[in-house]
């Protein structure tokens, strides 16, 4: 410790003077800066339900190493969930997380997932796409490819709807179906239901907040749920859309049992006995492959 910083530091606390008391000094200054950042993270997660490591890192200028540190810790005293990239709330029944948030969130996942999910699109189709930052990305996905030649997208998701109104091309049709604005920037209610109920799609691609092993798949609104429900039941087929983290989650409302789905697609990540158990489950289980580019730039990017 240099002259100019002992000085500062006896400055600072004159009952400290020894080394061995500026010392502990120091230590207990770390820890009170590592309490305020895990206090902040918490507060993020109250408001957000979801915080991601490169944004944290990036708020309070520390390494993603030393959020991830935080996170460590207190996800090891039961007040968040970590995911991948970062955290969620653990109070998960009843909320979800902000699509601002989510969005930013397993984007390797999402990416890998979306690349199969248009293998069930051809052009001319007419699809419904559900709310959620995963339903999100497949259309992104396949807005961009050739499968999506003169289709009509059915769709309660205001972020999806914005992707189609933004392309140059018009050979894709959009049908929004209106309602209530959910913290997914869904439209869910009885207006929906009733858009919904007066159509008919060829398939339909939704996400989901959990996945319960043997029960089926389950959202924290209700709402939402029966939007979905609405959406299954205009369709010849329905797919799934969920990462693997998704298994070990809980939710409040069920919106399809598994022997209700044709498809899951999920990626590699889901682990061999959930991944049994659900094959056992559901007509057709597909394990998407994330890329090595993607995996690196999962990492780089927290």
């Amino acid at each position: 410790m240099t002259p100019e910083l002992l000085g500062i530091f006896e400055k600072l606390s004159p009952k400290r003077s020894s080394r061995f008391g500026l010392w502990a000094f120091v230590c207990d200054n770390v820890r009170m800066i590592s309490s305020q950042r895990q206090h902040l993270i918490l507060s993020r997660l109250r408001t957000r339900g979801a915080v991601r490591i490169t944004a944290l890192s990036k708020e309070l200028g520390v390494s993603a190493m030393t959020i991830r540190r935080d996170i460590a810790e207190l996800a090891d005293k039961g007040l968040l969930k970590r995911v991948h990239g970062g955290a969620v709330t653990t109070s998960t029944l009843l909320s979800e997380p902000l699509f601002s948030v989510k969005s930013q969130m397993d984007i390797g996942l999402k990416d890998a997932i979306a690349q199969e999910a248009i293998k069930y699109v051809a052009p001319g189709d007419v699809i419904a796409i559900g709310g959620g930052t995963t339903a999100y990305v497949f259309a992104q996905h396949l807005l961009e490819s050739q499968q999506s030649s003169g289709i009509t997208i059915l769709t309660n998701s205001i972020p999806v709807a914005e992707l189609v109104q933004a392309l140059e091309s018009k050979d894709v049709e959009v049908i929004v179906t209106g309602g209530v604005i959910t913290r997914s920037n869904s439209l869910v209610g009885p207006i929906a239901d009733k858009v919904v109920a007066s159509l008919r799609v060829n398939t339909v691609f939704l996400g989901t907040h959990s996945v319960s092993i043997p029960r089926g798949f389950l959202m924290p609104n209700s709402l939402e749920a029966a939007t979905d429900m609405a959406m299954m039941d205009i369709a010849d087929r329905t797919i799934v859309l969920t990462d693997h983290t998704k298994w070990s989650c809980t939710s409040l409302s069920l919106f399809a049992r598994f022997d209700q789905v044709d498809t899951v697609i999920t990626d590699d990540g889901l682990d061999p006995d959930s991944a049994a158990k659900t094959k056992d489950l559901v007509k057709e289980l597909v394990l998407a492959h994330q890329s090595e580019t993607i995996e690196e730039s999962e990492q780089t990017h927290g």
